[in-house]
């Protein structure tokens, strides 16, 4: 059985799980979590289902190997793929999914036109499919699927002019029919909030998930009796299926912070080993 000092599992394809760590730590600065950036297979958003459901089982493994107390998928393609699968294959893990979150943004436009930003494999989903049936009905979604977008931000290129031509490219349209709300549903778009805002203007609201996420997880644990409410600072441990260096580079052009990075290493769809 889990207990209150197990740490929180989290994993996304890559890097843009991290916008969720990160309100994570705000949320629960006494948490331990364990992050797996699956580099070696990223991006997912153009991927088969059956291969993210693979990809998502084989780190869920791994992280509860690792004993995590609870599965946060911080990566909207992954859930969108995977999180039915997960559920069914784990039933006795407490997992926390990513959804577009389409009824904020529903409920603040004034003039119901609203943008979303995603990989083709989320708006492609079922999960997407319900959340615009539930609370899309009285909207009008502007969707866009920002090709590169994901692979610029891997590389840490938020400000570069490539980054900034892929996101005109999709909000510009976007602005003409005057959505007035940004829907951002892969969790690395986070990062690049201030180029979308200077390109959108301080009159669109953008929405970040990742606050509202790590609200539920902590609702969760709560529920369980799971959550550390310890005053110690939470420990963190990266790993990544891709070049640790290269990812740790990253991490501090997006966190600010130079973090170790531990490789993690592919066989058969399970993670079968780390380096020191």
């Amino acid at each position: 059985m889990p207990q209150t000092n197990n740490p929180i599992g989290v994993f996304d394809s890559g890097v843009g799980g991290l916008s969720v760590l990160r309100s994570l730590q705000e949320q629960m600065p006494g948490e331990d979590i364990i992050y797996f950036g699956d580099q070696g297979h990223v991006p997912y958003g153009a991927r088969p289902m059956e291969e993210i459901q693979k990809f998502s089982a084989g780190i869920t493994n791994f992280l509860l190997n690792q004993g995590s107390k609870i599965i946060v998928v911080a990566c909207n393609t992954a859930s969108a793929a995977a999180l039915t699968y997960l559920r069914e294959k784990f039933p006795k893990v407490t997992f926390v999914g990513m959804e577009p979150a389409v009824k904020p943004a529903a409920e603040a436009t004034k003039t119901g036109k609203v943008g979303v930003l995603a990989t083709p494999a989320t708006f492609q989903g079922a999960l997407y499919a319900s959340v615009v049936e539930r609370f899309g009905a009285s909207v009008e979604l502007l969707q866009s699927t920002c090709p590169g977008l994901v692979s610029q931000i891997e590389k840490g290129e938020l400000d570069a002019k490539a980054t900034r031509a892929i996101l005109e490219d999709a909000l510009l349209p976007m602005l003409e029919r005057n959505i007035d709300t940004v829907v951002l549903g892969c969790t690395h778009y986070p990062f690049v909030i201030p180029l979308i805002q200077s390109i959108v203007g301080e009159n669109v609201r953008v929405i970040d998930p990742a606050p509202a996420i790590a609200r539920q997880t902590q609702r969760l644990l709560d529920v369980q009796g799971l959550r550390d409410s310890s005053e110690k600072t939470g420990g963190l441990q990266i790993f990544t299926s891709g070049d640790a260096k290269v990812v740790r580079s990253v991490i501090l052009k997006l966190l600010n912070a130079d973090l170790e990075v531990k490789a993690a290493f592919w066989k058969n769809d399970q993670v079968v080993g780390t380096n020191p």
